[in-house]
C-alpha cells in the first residue's frame, strides 16, 4: 500500500468509525477530537483488518506515542512494510 492509499483509508475510518470529518493531518486526536483509549483500541483494530494480520505487542506498543493522523498514516505506512 502506498502513503496516499493508507492516508485515504485512514481518513475514511475516522470519518465513519469515529465520526470525524475533515480532520486536519497535525490535529491532535486527543485534545481536539476527544480521541480516547477506547477510541485507540477500535482503530488498532481497524489497522489489523486494513492490513489483513494481527499486530504484535510491539507493534502496539509502538503505537502509544501517536497524536495525529500524519502519525497513524506513518505508523500503518512502516507495519505495511514490514510485512510485504
Amino acid at each position: 500500500m502506498t502513503r496516499e492509499e493508507i492516508q485515504k483509508e485512514i481518513l475514511e475510518i475516522m470519518e465513519t468509525k469515529f465520526e470525524i470529518e475533515d480532520p486536519g493531518l497535525e490535529d491532535d486526536l486527543r485534545e481536539e477530537h476527544n480521541f480516547d483509549s477506547i477510541d485507540a483500541i477500535d482503530l488498532i483494530a481497524s489497522i489489523e483488518a486494513m492490513l489483513d494480520t494481527s499486530l504484535t505487542d510491539d507493534d502496539k506498543k509502538a503505537a502509544l506515542d501517536i497524536r495525529t493522523l500524519n502519525d497513524i498514516v506513518d505508523y500503518v505506512h512502516r507495519l505495511a512494510e514490514a510485512r510485504a
